[in-house]
């Protein structure tokens, strides 16, 4: 199968290339390389990917129209895994119209390519900030998430709505993954897990915010093997949870890590933002129903081998 994973250089874009590559899969991958955070973590997934696992990965941006449209005019893709988004739920308070860019208006480019020319299936990757703060809990997917607590989260679920008409209208194969706090090696330098690393290994100081907090901690090598799953199974429309089914409080997350390492983080306590959730929780019948989805890894492993990924990461930024 020929897949455009788009994203490709980033956190779960590049475990994921790697991921189908790996089965013998054709990954062209697509990224724009943008600065919100370092480039060069990305340029290096990109050059591993490209050098061990037989990916093509292009500097393109999903908001060029034109060049999407060249792009699954030349491939002939089979199907679609659109990863790529501007992230950060809280940057998107202060940027609405940049999300609304990418993670809406790139997404229907990407749509209209996949449509033009006979993507056999599209799976786009949303996110469980869509159901802000629900009371039916667990997180299932037939809640009407009218309420998203942000630009970024209410872009993704337009472009769920969007998956909705372009599959009525266009017979479109359109599955729609609602990620839960996805952690794991390469994880994005803005992210808790990859912040409190920061602060027990540099001693850096970070903010935890005052509150109660439960986060549906699914690692990464879980999440990929969903999206795969999906990949291979066109299901018409479609909106599928992939977590862990299992939310866990932040501060256990915290103590674990730090147990891990042997040493404490360092933090300032701040007031909860309104752009956050106190809990994420999936509801997984439906991924295991219809995906065979069976996440696999626990807190404590997955904690275990970020720690390991990161120790490793910065002896190797530190010179001899």
């Amino acid at each position: 199968m020929k897949v455009l994973v788009t994203g490709a250089a980033g956190f779960i874009g590049s475990h994921l290339s790697e991921m189908l590559a790996t089965r013998g899969d054709k990954v062209i991958g697509v990224d724009n390389f943008n600065n919100y955070y370092d480039p060069a973590k990305k340029l290096n997934n990109a050059n591993n990917l490209e050098s061990h696992h037989d990916v093509m990965v292009i500097k393109a941006d999903i908001r060029d129209r034109e060049r999407m449209m060249a792009l699954f005019e030349e491939h002939q893709f089979d199907a679609v895994a659109h990863i790529a988004a501007m992230a950060g739920v809280r940057n998107s308070v202060a940027n609405p119209a940049l999300y609304m860019d990418v993670d809406l208006v790139g997404t229907q480019h990407l749509m209209d390519a996949a449509r033009e020319f006979g993507v056999g299936n599209f799976v786009f990757a949303s996110t469980s900030s869509i159901y802000g703060d629900t009371l039916q809990i667990p997180f299932v997917e037939t809640d009407n998430a009218v309420e998203p607590p942000q630009p970024y989260a209410a872009a993704k679920r337009a472009s769920e709505l969007l998956g909705y008409t372009y599959n009525k209208l266009f017979k479109l194969n359109f599955t729609a993954v609602r990620f839960f706090t996805v952690y794991g090696p390469r994880g994005r330098p803005d992210m808790m897990p990859y912040l409190l690393a920061e602060s027990i290994y540099h001693g850096k100081e970070i903010p935890l915010y005052e509150g109660d907090f439960k986060r549906d901690w699914t690692f990464v090598e879980d999440t990929v093997k969903g999206v795969t799953l999906a990949l291979d199974k066109p299901l018409g429309y479609e909106i599928i949870n992939l977590g862990k089914g299992h939310p866990e409080p932040l501060l256990e997350f915290i103590a674990e890590m730090e147990g891990i390492a042997g040493k404490k983080a360092t933090f300032i306590s701040k007031p909860k933002l309104e752009a956050d959730m106190y809990v994420t929780y999936a509801n997984i019948e439906k991924a295991r129903r219809l995906l065979g989805f069976d996440p696999q890894v626990s807190m404590k492993e997955g904690v275990r081998r970020f720690w390991d990924w990161y120790v490793a990461e910065q002896e190797q930024l530190t010179p001899a």
